[in-house]
């Protein structure tokens, strides 16, 4: 699944996430796209990105909610674009399953224009702070 237009992005990945969709989101990801996520798993590739985030989504992030926050969205030319994206994560839980409070965490994607639409050849889902 590749997307319309870069500004399109934040919101799939955040309706994905939130659906626990784990193919529509590593569909957002060139087949060779490199991946860092918020627990420090990174992963290279389509599959291994499934892989990781199916992981996350069923662990820690089973409960977890993403409210939108600040968006910067910059132009790398006519088929390029990197976005960074902050969220507010809440519902994490701990290995106990105790509540482990909202997070402030950035998404940096880096994207680029193919035939299809537009792709995430790289990204950073990182903790804020």
């Amino acid at each position: 699944m590749s997307f319309g237009a870069p500004e399109q992005f934040s919101r799939a990945f955040s309706l994905a996430w939130g659906s626990r969709d784990v193919a529509s989101l590593a569909a957002m990801f060139a087949e060779d796209a490199d991946l860092l996520t918020l627990t420090g798993a990174w992963a290279e590739g389509r599959q291994a990105i499934a892989d990781v985030l199916a992981g996350e989504l069923a662990g820690a992030f089973a409960r977890a909610k993403l409210v939108t926050g600040r968006t910067k969205l910059r132009s790398l030319g006519a088929g390029g674009a990197v976005l960074m994206q902050r969220f507010v994560l809440s519902g994490i839980r701990h290995a106990d399953g105790s509540d482990a409070g909202r997070v402030g965490a950035v998404l940096n994607a880096v994207m680029v224009a193919g035939d299809g639409g537009w792709q995430v050849v790289s990204a950073s889902f990182t903790v804020e702070g």
